[in-house]
């Protein structure tokens, strides 16, 4: 009785001891001149490079990497090829992962800017067609592979879904959504708590309140959430973006 009590602990002992050093594993993190990365979650990192602009100066660009079992999936490009690589090398070695896609959100360099790395690299390219006839016309590099309101991808044992819910900040902008984990790149669609309204050249500005509260109401599962710039939150950069862009 005794011996077998004795057993009994011992593999509590060494089970909570596994659960522990999993629990204690160090996140993924990076961080150089031009490239920040920060593991927010088992299978999601954000990074985070820079588009040097005239009207707001050197603006932090996100984007998003979600992983499973070897496998990889980004959503937007750093905004130049130098920077990309540098993003691609980090999630080849550190997450020994091959990248099985890059999914620009919308046609803008801090979105698609660094395309032509991830080209390079053989790495298959996915794009809103409108995306796609825009970055054309803008004479940018243009994603290889096309869908008009909803892709599903598959990496490792898991998916990841991008879709188009209305115009926004760009007419061709869409967002990248986890369901595992309820994480979303929300892109620029999507705002910062305190943000100002930003670069409105493009934008169907009478459509934005309307398309997240689409987007809230769809997706409302949604737990952290990865805007286009500045820092993540929850539902309430959904509520905020509403607001800021509601009619008076």
């Amino acid at each position: 009785m005794v011996n077998t009590c004795l057993r009994l602990i011992l593999l509590i002992v060494l089970i909570g001891g596994c659960s522990l050093k999993k629990l204690n594993q160090p996140h993924k993190n990076y961080k150089s001149e031009t490239l920040t990365i920060q593991q927010v979650s088992d299978h999601v990192c954000q990074h985070i490079s820079y588009l040097q602009t005239e009207s707001f100066g050197n603006v932090p660009c996100n984007g998003m990497i979600v992983f499973d079992k070897n496998e990889a999936i980004i959503f937007d490009t750093a905004p130049d090829t130098t920077i990309s690589a540098e993003l691609i090398t980090w999630v080849e070695k550190e997450l020994n992962c091959k990248i099985k896609a890059i999914i620009p959100t919308h046609f803008h360099s801090d979105c698609l800017g660094g395309l032509e790395a991830f080209h390079r690299r053989q790495i298959h390219s996915y794009a809103n067609n409108t995306t796609i006839q825009l970055a054309t016309s803008n004479h940018s590099a243009v994603p290889a592979n096309g869908f008009d309101k909803m892709l599903e991808l598959k990496v490792g044992s898991r998916k990841v879904i991008a879709e188009f819910i209305g115009e926004g900040h760009t007419k061709d902008n869409i967002i990248g959504y986890f369901p595992d984990e309820n994480i979303m790149f929300g892109g620029c669609l999507i705002k910062e708590v305190g943000a100002g309204k930003g670069n409105l050249a493009d934008a169907t500005v009478q459509d934005w309140p309307s398309t997240v509260t689409a987007l809230k109401q769809k997706y409302a599962a949604t737990k952290l959430v990865i805007p286009g710039h500045g820092k993540t939150g929850g539902t309430e950069l959904f509520d905020y973006t509403i607001q800021l862009f509601q009619q008076k």
